[in-house]
């Protein structure tokens, strides 16, 4: 096996794509972090996981992770040469095995930016590895990561918290099939409309509008075709869609950016895939938010204690819906957030002073000054 000379830069496995329907929205965030790095500080290596849940090698070249049309979205390529992590006394390697020749390892990793959206990734498993393997990583832990993808037992934690949220009931698949007649029946008396999506996944995939019982049948399958277990919570009717970002602190305390605000446009009725990701103007992101300053500042004050009810670690997105009286609901947290520089948790946190590249680097050296392990 070839040995590499050690460098003296600090050596980031940037890890992407991954096992879900959000593979395409992994890659794309990859591609922009790719860019921020600084590569006189950081020996950067690009690390794709293909849709089979190889993992290899890939080109990161940010111009190959674009989303260019509807049709044209981004994939790690599963044929190129495979890569692992290897662990033994001296600590964790990079090894790559190209076809026909001896394996190769690139060194010691550092750090892991583990830049996946959605299960098999921002749900826990990747973490969990991870510190298996005794290597540090950016981003929320195993029980955190875990608590935050599913939104039912977000649900269960954030509330025995006391934090405001929407009324919903969890639907499994098992549970549908013995009792659909039944379980409409309580959707029912949640009160229509309601949003029906998938438990554990994002990126609006798999969410439909419910504005009577007789669609829902056909939301809930649709939901169940990429999650077993799927959330129906109630519209919130005529509340304004508002997120905050929290950000730890080198000393581990959580900071909290400027409040944003999403407003569809066009033809969207809600803040689906279409109005998130693809190249039409379909939304309009108000950064910072334009609401009362003490609105602001109690959402910033919700969003530190959500981010703190789940024990999340390096950043998180929290998503609230702000209505007409002046009332929060929390709708969601997210452990790893949309993170281009059009995305909202970067501009959110543009807006507070502190630009892509710093944010990049502030989130690599809180990974680099934890430990592994129980913390």
């Amino acid at each position: 096996m070839t040995q590499p000379e050690k460098s003296p830069r600090k050596r980031i496995a940037v890890v992407f794509g991954g096992r879900s329907s959000e593979h395409a929205i992994s890659c794309v965030t990859a591609g922009s972090v790719l860019q921020a790095i600084d590569p006189t500080k950081y020996d950067v290596v690009p690390i794709g996981i293909a849709t089979d849940g190889r993992w290899v090698l890939e080109s990161g070249d940010p111009d190959l992770l674009q989303i260019t049309s509807p049709d044209k979205l981004p994939e790690v390529d599963g044929a190129r040469a495979a890569v692992m992590l290897t662990r033994d006394s001296g600590g964790t390697d990079l090894v790559v095995h190209e076809p026909s020749q001896p394996p190769q390892t690139l060194g010691e990793v550092d750090v892991v930016f583990p830049l996946l959206h959605g299960p098999w990734g921002e749900d826990g498993t990747i973490q969990g590895l991870l510190e298996m393997a005794g290597v540090r990583y950016v981003g929320a832990g195993v029980l955190a990561s875990a608590v935050s993808m599913d939104k039912s037992y977000m649900k269960v934690v954030l509330g025995a918290a006391g934090l405001p949220l929407m009324s919903s009931l969890t639907v499994t698949a098992r549970e549908w099939y013995r009792d659909p007649d039944g379980l409409t029946h309580r959707i029912g008396e949640l009160g229509y409309p309601v949003f029906v999506k998938p438990a554990r996944g994002g990126s609006s995939i798999g969410i439909s509008k419910v504005h009577h019982a007789g669609e829902l049948a056909e939301a809930i399958e649709e939901a169940h075709r990429h999650d077993p277990k799927a959330l129906v919570e109630v519209a919130a009717e005529g509340a304004r869609e508002v997120e905050c970002g929290v950000l730890q602190a080198l000393d581990g305390t959580p900071e909290t950016s400027v409040p944003a605000e999403i407003r569809i446009t066009g033809d969207h009725e809600f803040y689906d895939f279409a109005a998130k990701y693809l190249p039409e103007e379909h939304t309009e992101l108000d950064v910072p938010a334009d609401i009362p300053d003490d609105v602001a500042a109690t959402m910033r004050e919700l969003a530190a204690r959500a981010f703190e009810a789940v024990g999340c670690e390096g950043l998180a997105r929290v998503d609230f819906f702000l209505f007409p009286d002046g009332s929060l609901v929390v709708n969601e947290i997210n452990t790893m957030p949309g993170f281009t520089p059009l995305s909202m948790f970067p501009r959110m946190w543009a807006a507070t002073g502190l630009d892509y590249a710093a944010l990049v680097d502030r989130l690599i050296e809180l990974a680099l000054r934890r430990d592994t392990g129980l913390r």
